[in-house]
C-alpha cells in the first residue's frame, strides 16, 4: 500500500476534523507513542490522527449491544435469528464474531445498521448503544447520517452489494458528497486517494470503470475504501474474504488491520475462519443458535476454551503441530431449527459433555475466569481440564 497516499489521506482527515487532530499535548503523546514503537514519524506528524497508537487501556466503549433480539416471521414459525445477545466493541479494538453459517452473525451486523429486511424481519428488543446513543430510537433520517458516516460496513459479497450500472467513481463519491458535503471535484480527488490507499493502481482510470471490470480482490478493496471513505469510528466487516483465494485473503486482511491501526478505526470481523480470528482479533465472541456462548480474548479462547462448541470448532481445524495423517474431530449432528429451539442448551444434542441438566435448563453467560472470560455452559469447570467426555 503506498505510504504517501495513506499519509496524505490522514492529513486531509485531520484538517477536516479538528477532533482527530487533538491539542498539542495529544499530538505529543501520539508522536511519542509512534516513535517509541520504532516507527519514523511522517512529515507533518502533528497533523496525522494516529488514534490507533493510543494505549488500549485508556479507551472507552464505542459500541455496546444489550440483549439484542431480531426475529423473522416465516410460514414455519418465528425464527429467532438473534436471541438476546450482548457484547461490546472498544475504541480502536478489533472484535471477532465467530460461528457456523446460520448462527446469527450477519443478522447481528445488519441489526446494528438497521438494515434487517422488513416486513419479515424486525428487531423486537434490546439496545444498540453507539457513542451513548441508542440506534434503535433514532429516526430514519438520523440513522442515514450514522450509516457510512459514523459506521461503515463491508458487505459479504461485493459483487451483489455494488451497483452494476454505476461506475466506481460515482459509487465512491456519492457518500463523500452527502456526508462530508464535498464538491464533485473534491470528492473525486478524495476518491482517488482512497483507491490508492487500499492498493488499487491507476485510481484515476479505475474510477471510470464498472464493478464487473474489477477482479474479486479489487472489488473487496473497493468495498473497504467505501467503508472508510467518511472516516467512521467503527467498521463492520461481514465475511470480508469470502470467495477469495488464500493469497488475496491475506492481502485484504493485512490491509484492513493496517488501516485500522493507522486511522484508529474499531472493527467487528464476522467470520467462521478461526485462522483469521487468531491473527487479527483482540477479543472473540462465539455464537451458536442466535446466542453468545463464549466470550474472551483471542489468547484465552484458543488456549483455554470453556465451551464445548468452541472446543469442537478448534478440534475440527487442521494444525501444523500435529502429524499430517491425524484425523480431525468433527462436531456431530446439525445446528438446531431456530423456530423450535430445545428448552435447555441449544448445543446439548451435539455436545459430548452433556449432562441431564443441560437438557432442562439453558445456561446463562457466567464468568469462568478473571479478565472477562465468560461461558454459557454448566460444565465449564470440567472443560478447563479438557478431560474425556462422558459419552
Amino acid at each position: 500500500m503506498p505510504a504517501l497516499a495513506v499519509a496524505r489521506f490522514e492529513r486531509r482527515l485531520c484538517r477536516r476534523n479538528p477532533v482527530l487532530g487533538g491539542g498539542r499535548k495529544e499530538r505529543a503523546v501520539r508522536r511519542a507513542t509512534t516513535v517509541g514503537r520504532g516507527a519514523k514519524p511522517p512529515a507533518e506528524c502533528d497533523e496525522v490522527p494516529l488514534r490507533g497508537a493510543t494505549l488500549r487501556g485508556v479507551v472507552g466503549t464505542l459500541l455496546e449491544v444489550r440483549n439484542l433480539q431480531t426475529h423473522f416471521a416465516t410460514r414455519g414459525g418465528v425464527v429467532r435469528a438473534v436471541d438476546g445477545v450482548s457484547w461490546d466493541v472498544r475504541e480502536g479494538e478489533t472484535v471477532a464474531l465467530v460461528g457456523e453459517s446460520g448462527c446469527g452473525k450477519s443478522v447481528s451486523a445488519l441489526s446494528i445498521m438497521r438494515l434487517v429486511a422488513a416486513p419479515a424481519g424486525r428487531i423486537v428488543g434490546g439496545q444498540i448503544l453507539f457513542k451513548g446513543r441508542d440506534l434503535l430510537r433514532l429516526g430514519e433520517e438520523e440513522m442515514r447520517r450514522v450509516r457510512g458516516r459514523e459506521i461503515g460496513m463491508v458487505f459479504q459479497e461485493p459483487m451483489t452489494s455494488l451497483n452494476p450500472v454505476l461506475n466506481i467513481g460515482r459509487q465512491l463519491t456519492e457518500g463523500l458528497e452527502i456526508h462530508l458535503k464535498l464538491s464533485p471535484a473534491d470528492a473525486r480527488r478524495r476518491a482517488e486517494e482512497l483507491l490508492a490507499m487500499v492498493g488499487i493502481s491507476d485510481p484515476g482510470r479505475r474510477l471510470r470503470q464498472y464493478p464487473h471490470q474489477f477482479s474479486g480482490g479489487m472489488r473487496q478493496r473497493m468495498m473497504i475504501a467505501m467503508a472508510l471513505a467518511c472516516n467512521p469510528s467503527l467498521v463492520l466487516a461481514d465475511e470480508p474474504t469470502t470467495a477469495l483465494d488464500v493469497t488475496i485473503q491475506a492481502q485484504i486482511l493485512e490491509l484492513m488491520k493496517d488501516l485500522s491501526r493507522r486511522l484508529g478505526v474499531a472493527m467487528l470481523i464476522i467470520t467462521h475462519n478461526l485462522g483469521v480470528v487468531a491473527r487479527y482479533a483482540d477479543r472473540v465472541n462465539v455464537m451458536y443458535a442466535g446466542r453468545i456462548v463464549e466470550r474472551a480474548t483471542a489468547r484465552e479462547v484458543y488456549g483455554r476454551p470453556r465451551h464445548p462448541y468452541t472446543l469442537g470448532l478448534l478440534r475440527s481445524v487442521p494444525r501444523l503441530d500435529e502429524p499430517r495423517r491425524a484425523r480431525l474431530t468433527p462436531i456431530e449432528g446439525q445446528p438446531p431449527d431456530l423456530t423450535r429451539l430445545p428448552p435447555g442448551c441449544a448445543f446439548a444434542p451435539r455436545c459430548a459433555f452433556c449432562v441431564e441438566r443441560c437438557t432442562r435448563e439453558a445456561p446463562p453467560l457466567a464468568e469462568v475466569d478473571a479478565g472477562g472470560h465468560v461461558s454459557a455452559c454448566w460444565e465449564a469447570a470440567r472443560l478447563e481440564r479438557v478431560g474425556e467426555p462422558v459419552r
